[in-house]
């Protein structure tokens, strides 16, 4: 299966397709609302509002498989991300990224190694999949890379549609 006909919803529950995205540069993100790296929501939103028209979007999909740190539901999570951080970036329906439910969008992205070479088990909230314009997986990002390390930003700046 390629990522962008991976079955996903929107935040509520309604229809989605990550096909809407092919032709520009994807940064997937499992998100969490009560994680001590939360921070980063603001990271990402500038990288959204930096990057966004030059065919570029944040895509986070809300998970709360590690320390039940994303417990709310839709409104809640859109709430506390519209609130706190500002998200204007697309945050699709809460999933399961490792274990036997995993979703089978991260049963693509967990096949893609880091810069370690180390693929498998998503470690925790906020780690990163950069996603080329036609849909291939170019790079992953453990959590603690923060939004603004000047790895990703560089790596994200080599996949902006020309």
């Amino acid at each position: 299966m390629a990522i962008l006909d991976a079955p996903v919803r929107t935040l509520d529950g309604g229809p989605a397709q990550l096909s809407d995205y092919q032709g520009k540069a994807l940064l997937i993100v499992n998100v969490a609302s009560q994680c001590g790296l939360t921070p980063q929501y603001s990271g990402l939103q500038q990288l959204h509002e930096q990057y966004g028209p030059r065919g570029f979007e944040v895509l986070g999909f809300p998970c709360n498989q590690f320390g039940v740190q994303e417990p709310g539901g839709p409104g809640e999570i859109a709430q506390f991300c519209e609130t706190n951080y500002g998200v204007s970036f697309p945050l699709f329906e809460k999933i399961e990224v490792n274990g036997e439910s995993r979703h089978p969008l991260y049963e693509e992205l967990t096949a893609v190694a880091d810069a370690d070479g180390e693929a498998g088990d998503i470690q925790w909230n906020f780690e990163k999949f950069l996603v080329s314009p036609d849909g291939r997986t170019v790079r992953r990002f453990r959590p603690m890379v923060t939004p603004e390390d000047p790895t990703l930003v560089a790596a994200i700046e080599d996949q902006l549609p020309a």
